[in-house]
């Protein structure tokens, strides 16, 4: 029986040992291969074992998918086992050791079949509740996300619905507790809470645009202390970001300390302070603010959202759904590329993934190029779903509705449509 396997693109192989100013022998040293066998990798001759793949990557300082030429969010199953690192027969004995890898079963042969998208024959393989629980068994041992199993099974598996459901569970608003705690808060104190809450989260997306272009990013725990005031004349330091969302609300003045503290009693804020130097004050006190979990509640409970909860898996967040939805509703010509900005392409898109260091894209959408009318040349580019996006669309389109009943999913019931 053919075992699948991941061949590397020789001419990105040579490209890479380049870039990283390795020669062949060099090279062959680190991976533990001779210098022939190098030769012979970049000729296209042999293809190395997942193990020396993954050596083979770390020496050159590259993912794995730079070498096989897999795009993030384009993964199958074959492509989490070899960037593991491991061979069919060390997955089957890591699988055979988990419950569900004995309720199934699990052989090479079987392992095999189901990462060439074949017909899978044995015990429990047409149980979906046992089917069902493998992609976790999976994720541990190939050490990624669940999700990003069940995605790289659905491109695998095209013709099967998806192995995983998620629970059905109710929806949950605000807490009582938190809805409470807001009421308690007088007007004043009220608007203090929203625009500390609003300054976070500008905050979070200046971190999060400094990672993406890799520039230092200090802890949550750092950046999440504000800067509310410096012990200064204003004339001379100017007023914090925070002092000026509050002059626009018209409650900075000299109160503001006192409703500060109130809040802090609560338990809705921790102060903190420190010393900073200003170019024209010198050394300088600055007063820090920094929202508790309770406070973060209470806040999103007055300004009428409901309450943070993480999606279940493979399930994407309210925010991300609404983005596919657009996408969907562009119909077959696609979306503008620039009517996406932000973070969504870093978690949707091919090719893209979400930091640094990060995990890939769930690989849901994908710049199209849209070519002149004489096909002579690209003119831009556009947003369309993938293939693995309709159907993560399709599958649990029910359930999205459900959760998510305000995300307007005409052009996804469309596409549905079309494609039943």
């Amino acid at each position: 029986m053919p075992l699948p396997v991941r061949v590397i693109a020789p001419s990105r192989l040579a490209a890479l040992r380049e870039r990283a100013g390795l020669s062949k022998a060099e090279l062959a040293r680190r991976v533990g291969v001779s210098t022939r066998m190098v030769f012979f990798y970049e000729k296209g001759r042999h293809t190395p074992t997942p193990q020396r793949l993954q050596k083979m990557a770390a020496a050159l300082h590259c993912d794995v998918e730079e070498l096989t030429g897999v795009r993030r969010g384009e993964e199958r199953l074959v492509d989490l086992r070899f960037a593991a690192g491991l061979t069919l027969d060390q997955a089957v004995e890591l699988l055979r050791r988990t419950c569900v890898g004995r309720d199934l079963c699990l052989s090479a042969p079987r392992l095999s079949a189901l990462e060439q998208g074949r017909p899978v024959l044995g015990r429990n393989w047409r149980d979906r509740d046992v089917v069902g629980r493998l992609p976790t068994a999976l994720a541990k041992i190939y050490g990624v996300p669940v999700r990003m199993v069940v995605d790289a099974w659905m491109r695998t598996r095209p013709d099967e619905s998806a192995p995983v459901h998620p629970r059905r569970q109710p929806q949950r608003g605000s807490s009582d507790s938190a809805e409470a705690a807001w009421r308690s808060l007088n007007e004043r104190q009220q608007v203090y809470l929203g625009e500390i809450l609003r300054d976070e989260r500008m905050t979070e997306t200046e971190m999060w645009m400094r990672r993406t272009h890799h520039l230092p990013v200090p802890r949550p725990a750092e950046w999440r202390k504000l800067p509310l005031a410096l012990h200064a004349p204003a004339d001379v330091v100017g007023y914090t970001r925070l002092q000026e969302r509050l002059r626009r609300k018209g409650v900075h003045d000299p109160g503001a300390g006192a409703t500060v503290h109130a809040l802090a009693r609560r338990g809705l804020l921790v102060t903190s302070t420190d010393v900073v130097h200003h170019a024209e004050a010198g050394e300088v006190t600055r007063v820090r603010v920094e929202m508790t979990r309770r406070g973060r509640a209470a806040a999103r409970a007055g300004l009428g959202e409901r309450a943070e909860q993480q999606p279940d898996t493979p399930l994407l967040s309210e925010w991300l759904w609404g983005v596919m939805a657009r996408v969907a509703d562009a119909g077959p010509d696609g979306l503008e590329r620039d009517a996406l900005s932000g973070r969504a392409p870093f978690y949707l898109g091919v090719g893209y993934k979400n930091r640094s260091a990060g995990r890939p894209s769930r690989g849901f959408i994908d710049e199209v190029p849209v070519l002149a009318a004489d096909g002579s040349h690209v003119v831009g580019y556009r947003w369309k779903l993938t293939p693995v996006g309709l159907r993560h669309a399709f599958e649990y389109l029910d359930e999205y509705r459900r959760r998510y009943p305000q995300v307007d999913t005409t052009g996804v019931a469309a596409l549905a449509g079309e494609h039943s």
